[in-house]
């Protein structure tokens, strides 16, 4: 037998490293999974369908909201996301911890219905390495990047809702500060008790 998952929230603001991170975690255990998101935007090239998202149209979103099949969801420049609670819920009780990648509204959402999920926020180690590393892109203008910067700093500003904080300064330092949390709480006394009840019994017998 062994325990449940846990769902976790992993929030940043762009630039923050925050796609780097999870990828990298998902390298070091195969006991995380991310969420896979449904949405209404149209598969770009080399996107297959269950794999980067569930591709649906808008009516098929709006029923599965009016079913409350979702955990979160949210409207993005007219393109609409959604993650589904069933799958979560399924996930997990496979024993295989979640990670849902959503912003600070999402995770409001997420709360509001599963209150033992972990939040994770990650920061930058400063305003002008975030701005640095946002002109490393070199796709976007000036103006842009201003613009990029404002929401940063507004989503930053809720990082005192998240139970955890990451600061990616050194990328190996922060991806071994976020794996940490997920091997300290599967080390918990009660996942523990339950997966080695057998190992508990003969010790004590």
């Amino acid at each position: 037998m062994h325990s449940k998952g846990t769902l976790y929230i992993v929030s940043a603001p762009s630039g923050a490293g925050k796609t780097s991170l999870v990828k990298e975690l998902l390298d070091r255990d195969r006991k995380i999974m991310v969420s896979v998101s449904h949405t209404t935007r149209q598969p770009r090239w080399g996107e297959e369908n269950g794999v980067a998202y569930n591709f649906v149209s808008n009516e098929e979103f709006d029923e599965l909201i009016g079913r409350g099949a979702f955990l979160e969801y949210a409207e993005v420049f007219t393109k609409k996301y959604g993650t589904s609670q069933l799958w979560v819920q399924d996930q997990l009780a496979k024993g295989l911890d979640v990670i849902l990648e959503i912003d600070w509204q999402g995770a409001q959402q997420v709360r509001r219905l599963m209150p033992d999920c972990r939040s994770i926020f990650i920061l930058p180690p400063s305003r002008e390495e975030l701005e640095r590393r946002l002109h490393g892109r070199g796709t976007d203008s000036h103006e842009v990047i201003a613009g990029r910067m404002a929401q940063a700093i507004s989503e930053m500003s809720h990082y005192g809702e998240y139970d955890y904080l990451v600061i990616n300064d050194d990328f190996q330092t922060a991806a071994q500060e976020l794996h940490a949390i997920f091997l300290a709480h599967r080390l918990q006394q009660t996942p523990q008790a339950e997966n080695h009840q057998h190992l508990l019994a003969a010790l004590l017998s």
